[in-house]
């Protein structure tokens, strides 16, 4: 890979990884209502489950896929319904740090690492990554390259969103701003879904 593809793959990587999509707005939503310390496994799970979708995009899994429409459109509707369903947990989230609540907590690891599978953004990602980037007479390495750079990209980033998230946290103490702030990004969550409609 020549030094100039290598910074263009590196810009790629930081704008489609830094821009809003559901990985970054539920990253922002869990920083402002758990903090960044127990938002580190979404975090972790986010950058690792990415990459491995990176890595199978690029041996193949893409084109399964493309031969069978009707796995692309399960996971379509999959994704589609479990962003659905994350919009509603962010939408109907508590006071912060409400004691005893047993069902407000983080994204684990495993949760955001299985989400990848099922982001709308996350495939167009690693879709057009491993064909814009990747080279044929030696791809393989490039294949990994490509994987690295995005793993690398990616901790700064979800780490600022979450980071903006825990930047809020004291102003959306008070519980009016909380759930207004909250229904945002459940709506924004919900218009996230604009690519897997097309």
């Amino acid at each position: 890979m020549s030094l100039d593809v290598f910074l263009a793959l590196v810009v790629f990587a930081l704008v489609s990884s830094g821009t809003p999509g559901p990985n970054n707005l539920m990253l922002l939503s869990s920083g402002v209502n758990f903090g960044f310390r127990r938002t580190i496994p979404h975090m972790l799970g986010v950058g690792l489950g990415f990459v491995v979708l990176l890595l199978a995009v690029g041996s193949g899994l893409g084109s399964l896929l493309e031969t069978l429409p009707w796995l692309h459109t399960a996971l379509k509707i999959a994704g589609g319904l479990y962003l659905l369903y994350l919009a509603w947990r962010i939408a109907t989230s508590g006071p912060l740090e409400t004691k005893g609540e047993a069902a407000a907590r983080p994204m684990s690891f495993l949760e955001a690492a299985a989400f990848q599978w099922i982001n709308p953004k996350g495939w167009i990602m690693a879709v057009t990554a491993m064909v814009t980037y990747t080279n044929p007479a030696n791809y393989w390495l490039s294949m990994v390259l490509v994987a690295l750079v995005f793993g690398v990209v990616n901790v700064p980033s979800v780490s600022a969103w979450a980071g903006l998230g825990v930047v809020l946290r004291r102003w959306l103490s008070d519980p009016i701003r909380l759930r207004v702030f909250n229904i945002v990004m459940a709506v924004l969550l919900v218009l996230s879904l604009w690519p897997l409609l097309r």
